[in-house]
């Protein structure tokens, strides 16, 4: 149905090494400020996801295994409002517990599943659904353009 891709493993790497040890001293409970902080580069990964296709889900498991309900209802409410699978990816969080907890403070949006189009911040299931039935995700897909074409778009004229 939807293609696959996990986040990239050699970012993991990355911002792993730029995260300071633990020490003895340090705080037990982070403060608002200090869970604020998200890396350079794990912010610049993030873009880089964001920009990978026109639609881009961060979800719990794979669009052809969801890890949660949450995650199952997004790839099917994409999956019926017909986003084209060439201008979809997504991206598995429960790989990565960096793109996990990253991606709640890159959107400030608390939950995932989490729904970019043309780079811009959706959000979550709750509002994937709601978009649904009043039939404003139908229009904003198809206004972005990320619909499979339907067949009689396809034919050259007679």
């Amino acid at each position: 149905m939807f293609s696959r891709r996990a986040f990239p493993s050699a970012f993991s790497a990355a911002t792993r090494a730029t995260r300071p040890l633990a020490s003895a001293a340090a705080p037990r409970f982070l403060t608002p400020m200090q869970m604020r902080m998200l890396s350079d580069d794990m912010r610049q990964a993030i873009d880089k996801a964001v920009a990978s296709a026109p639609v881009v889900l961060f979800m719990k498991g794979t669009p052809e295994t969801p890890q949660c309900g949450f995650s199952r209802a997004s790839i099917q409410i994409l999956g019926m409002q017909g986003v084209d699978p060439e201008k979809f990816t997504a991206f598995n969080v429960l790989e990565d517990n960096d793109l996990r907890s990253g991606i709640k403070e890159y959107s400030e949006w608390p939950t995932i599943p989490q729904l970019y189009v043309d780079k811009e911040f959706v959000g979550g299931c709750d509002i994937l659904m709601t978009m649904h039935q009043d039939g404003s995700l139908a229009k904003m897909l198809e206004e972005k353009g990320v619909l499979v074409p339907a067949e009689n778009d396809a034919e050259p004229p007679k």
